[in-house]
């Protein structure tokens, strides 16, 4: 993969890839690796200081957009800021009350399963988060890549933070117990 570097291109479009949620992450991967040979620092070592720096800011573009792009959460936030559409993380937080409940439910048996340092009902809830979350980037490959549906979509990332969040406690909870 040879391109011209263009910094005014789109995270996909640097990629080569054509915007959407669903995408081919083995492909993603051997792109970026191709592209970073492209524009690593080290390449650039005889050249002028500016064209130096300039190195560096194209091989940290790099790394930036795929950071971003090989995230689920972070590909689909991406996606919508180019369609104009806020996911309002911070400031949106009404759900449907059954999520939220489930939410509960889910905070409960992390703490429960931490307080009885019981690894594997944390193992199971781990599982079943981590089906949610596929159920959730499902969702959103549809809404998002189908039936351009952004409004639903920024619901379903708001969705996904609050399991990108479960996530975290599960982790802190077995960390908990390791220690």
């Amino acid at each position: 993969m040879t391109h011209s570097f263009d910094v005014s291109k789109n995270h996909f479009q640097l990629f080569g890839l054509v915007p959407a949620f669903k995408l081919d992450t083995a492909q993603l991967e051997l792109d970026y690796r191709a592209l970073q040979a492209q524009v690593h620092p080290d390449k650039s070592a005889h050249l002028s200081d500016a064209e130096q720096r300039l190195a560096m800011q194209r091989s940290t573009l790099v790394n930036e957009a795929y950071q971003i792009l090989r995230s689920p959460i972070r590909r689909a936030r991406y996606l919508l800021s180019l369609h104009g559409i806020d996911t309002q993380e911070e400031t949106n937080t009404a759900m449907p009350v059954d999520f939220l409940m489930a939410q509960m439910e889910w905070r409960e048996a992390v703490a429960e399963a931490e307080q009885a340092r019981d690894v594997a009902a944390l193992e199971q809830l781990d599982a079943r988060m981590k089906v949610e979350t596929r159920e959730f980037e499902a969702a959103l490959a549809v809404k998002m890549d189908h039936e351009h549906d952004y409004q639903i979509a920024a619901g379903l990332v708001r969705k996904l933070r609050f399991m990108e969040k479960l996530a975290e406690d599960i982790h802190s909870a077995y960390d908990e117990i390791d220690n």
